[in-house]
């Protein structure tokens, strides 16, 4: 019944949140719509319109991991697996006003740690359904690149207005080259005498460092 009562909630204030926000009157309004006792939907989510904010980033993503999983993936580059995931995430999404009033939510201080929070489960989310298996400090720096190249990409999806977005796949497109040049040149320098002698300190600070235990919920990607 609880998850009933949500979906209720969640469902009633997507109509008010292009007009009001994610504030207190989108709320009260989606309580009186979904025809949800008050104080029930109070001990839901505490936090009113913040907590259904985070309620609703998590149903996107849990539409994008559906469509990941329902892809044929095998033929695609690992570069390509990452940018489908990225396009599942930003098309699982309805309304892009529900996204923009979220992003300005989010970007308040007093809720800015839930908005980091949001993204980097995103990333973690992408990485471990396309098979990441690093528990070490690459887990930490995936998900942190991911997580630069996802925000990045919808805050320009969110002004775009090219015809089926081709310009935010194409803005997508470079940042995941961009990311991929990184990586190459991370590699050559592992690979260049001099650079990697310069970084074997560093490197030995870095391997002591492990991905967080799954049961760790108040440790990004823990929960």
């Amino acid at each position: 019944m609880p998850d009933t009562l949500q979906t209720r909630l969640l469902d009633a204030i997507l109509m008010h949140v292009p007009f009001d926000g994610w504030s207190e009157p989108s709320f009260a309004a989606a309580i009186e719509d979904a025809g949800v006792d008050p104080v029930v939907a109070r001990s839901l989510f505490p936090r009113g319109a913040v907590d259904l904010a985070v309620a609703y980033h998590k149903a996107g993503d849990a539409e994008m991991l559906r469509r990941i999983e329902a892809a044929d993936l095998s033929e695609m580059r690992f570069r390509d697996k990452v940018a489908f995931a990225v396009r599942a995430r930003i098309e699982a999404v309805d309304d892009r006003e529900v996204v923009r009033r979220g992003t300005a939510l989010f970007a308040l201080p007093m809720h800015a740690v839930d908005g980091a929070k949001l993204i980097w489960g995103t990333a973690d989310a992408i990485w471990n359904a396309l098979g990441d298996s690093s528990r070490d400090f690459n887990w930490y720096t995936k998900r942190a690149t991911l997580s630069a190249v996802y925000s990045s990409t919808v805050l320009y999806w969110l002004g775009d207005e090219s015809p089926e977005n081709t310009a935010t796949w194409e803005f997508l497109d470079r940042r995941i080259e961009d990311v991929m040049r990184f990586e190459k040149t991370k590699a050559q320098m592992r690979d260049n005498p001099l650079l990697s002698r310069l970084m074997a300190g560093p490197g030995k600070l870095a391997e002591r460092i492990k991905a967080p235990d799954g049961a760790a919920s108040d440790l990004p990607g823990g929960g």
